[in-house]
């Protein structure tokens, strides 16, 4: 259960900063002086602002049923890794080989701390 909330944390945080990367392309609008309730309609910015939300109460969850030391490394890495991806298949973002050794070694990474050995 604990890796299953963890797994949903990086699936709402990488979710929404999709979201929100969407709402600041055009035609949607954003809050500007010349029209501060434009953003109002702005359907992925508030859907993104609550998935962050349910991103962070995942987090807080994981935080209660494993250590700080694991649930940080696995959340944040794995969200990087999934925005990675989701850039590429979303926006066609480019992906390069170097990307791809990246998240491999953010992986590798995140498994070093995890581990535990003795």
């Amino acid at each position: 259960m604990k890796w299953l909330i963890l797994i949903v944390g990086i699936a709402s945080n990488a979710s929404a900063s999709v979201l929100v990367k969407m709402a600041m392309m055009p035609p949607r609008k954003f809050p500007s002086p010349s029209d501060p309730l434009g953003a109002l309609s702005n359907l992925p910015f508030w859907l993104g602002l609550l998935l962050y939300g349910v991103a962070f109460l995942l987090y807080a969850a994981a935080l209660a049923r494993l250590p700080l030391n694991v649930a940080h490394p696995v959340l944040t890495a794995g969200a990087v890794a999934t925005v990675a991806v989701f850039s590429y298949v979303v926006f066609r973002e480019p992906f390069y080989w170097t990307t791809i050794v990246g998240i491999l070694l953010v992986i590798a990474g995140v498994a070093l701390i995890t581990v535990r050995v003795g």
